[in-house]
């Protein structure tokens, strides 16, 4: 794992190091891509925000504890969409910080074009991009 000697790391610092190893996309380039079919847009951030701030139209929502087993295109939960470890997935939460560290981990189980959205959902929605109300938000 480590030797025992490395001093520990702040979230701050990881999170620099766990981005400086890929290109994060920008909310627009993200829409583009999963419009023209280069990208699966996968909403990480937990119900009560859903239900509150709306959803993503056509985004695949994958609670956070279950996103490996589901995006892992080799594992017996994976989701349908998880075709090949060469799929571009975007990871969405709420503010872009957590997707990152999910990025992280889909790209140690190979999928290698695994990214996640700058500014999570909230730059999605500044951005004026598509979002359709949650389950039991009012319309």
């Amino acid at each position: 794992m480590g030797d025992v000697d490395e001093r520990p790391v702040g979230i701050d610092e990881l999170l620099e190091r766990v981005r400086a190893g890929y290109e994060r996309m920008a909310p627009r380039a993200a829409y583009e891509a999963a419009q023209g079919g280069e990208a699966l847009l996968v909403d990480i951030r937990y119900a009560a925000l859903r239900e509150r701030d709306g959803l993503i139209p056509g985004a695949l929502v994958v609670e956070r504890n279950e996103l490996e087993w589901r995006l892992d295109p080799q594992g017996s939960h994976r989701a349908p969409e998880a075709t090949s470890h060469g799929l571009r997935v975007v990871v969405i939460c709420n503010e872009g910080y957590a997707s990152s560290l999910a990025a992280e981990s889909l790209r140690r189980l190979g999928l290698h074009r695994a990214t996640d959205l700058v500014g999570g959902f909230q730059a999605w929605r500044a951005e004026g991009l598509p979002v359709t109300p949650g389950v039991g938000a009012e319309a």
